[in-house]
């Protein structure tokens, strides 16, 4: 079941259509369950069902277990690697946007359960984690109170609230001249306009255009382009894209040179990087 949505009744959200993505709907309301945490399983095809931004009263745990997912919130963008999770406090804004055919854990998780953080954040889960999160998806959202099903949830509420963070999050501000450009670089990353071009585009001088970019996303264009950058890579990579291909579209010359700047932004190169969470993505229960 999929509910549809005209993106044109929504101006913020047309504007920050995301390219090769699919917007996927829950066809129900987690805040009906009256449970402190609940997992759900859901299984992406081909279809390209829209959804306005949204929020519950529940905050909600994204988890890519095959494919790609990215979470736009009002303040930015989220992506969902392998082995991670993304964070979405209660009450937050936001849409998941899920690769063709792919396969996602959704928690929700009652604020007063448990101290997890009130700003959106990304997660790198553990082994035991992320069994507790398929295991309980596979007993009804209505489980006892009591019980072995409670103890589960209980448990993975404590080890939630131990997982390290990362930075897989690209800052959008309000501004609309940067949601336009933050709309046009996702549709086309491979555009290596210079500062003083794209400052041109938007009848702004170099230095003024310089400072918005800072002002509103706290950092430097070309840092921003380059997290821009390694959010697509990762997006494409997780969904099957080679490295030389990711990096052409990219608008890179050699691949080498953007195995250097993925490795020098990122610790390691892409291969490592997406290697070290196969694991996650090639077990049988995920499949």
């Amino acid at each position: 079941m999929h509910f549809s949505y005209t993106p044109e009744a929504d101006p913020d959200f047309a504007r920050m259509d995301l390219p090769e993505l699919r917007i996927n709907y829950f066809p129900f309301d987690p805040d009906q369950f009256d449970r402190p945490i609940n997992s759900f399983f859901l299984e992406t095809g081909q279809d390209n069902d829209d959804l306005p931004l949204h929020s519950h009263r529940k905050g909600q745990l994204v988890v890519a277990a095959h494919g790609s997912v990215m979470c736009r919130t009002p303040g930015g963008l989220w992506i969902v690697p392998p082995r991670g999770a993304v964070w979405i406090p209660a009450g937050i804004l936001h849409s998941n946007c899920v690769s063709n055919n792919g396969k996602v854990y959704v928690i929700f998780i009652d604020p007063k359960a448990s101290p997890l953080p009130t700003t959106c954040c990304t997660f790198t889960i553990s082994s035991l984690v992320r069994e507790l999160i398929h295991r309980l998806a596979v007993f009804p959202p209505l489980y006892p109170v009591e019980g072995p099903t409670s103890r589960l949830a209980r448990v993975l509420l404590d080890e939630l609230v131990q997982m390290s963070t990362e930075q897989m999050y690209l800052p959008i501000s309000t501004d609309s001249r940067l949601q336009h450009l933050a709309a046009s670089l996702l549709d086309n990353p491979g555009d290596r306009g210079t500062v003083e071009e794209l400052a041109a585009r938007y009848a702004m001088s170099e230095r003024t255009f310089a400072r918005l970019v800072l002002r509103e996303t706290g950092m430097t264009f070309g840092r921003w382009r380059q997290r821009l950058h390694i959010l697509v890579a990762l997006q494409r990579l997780a969904a099957g894209s080679s490295v030389q291909a990711v990096s052409l579209d990219l608008g890179y010359e050699t691949p080498s040179a953007f195995i250097t700047m993925f490795k020098k932004a990122m610790g390691k190169s892409p291969r490592r990087f997406l290697a070290e969470r196969s694991d996650f993505v090639n077990r049988e229960l995920f499949e």
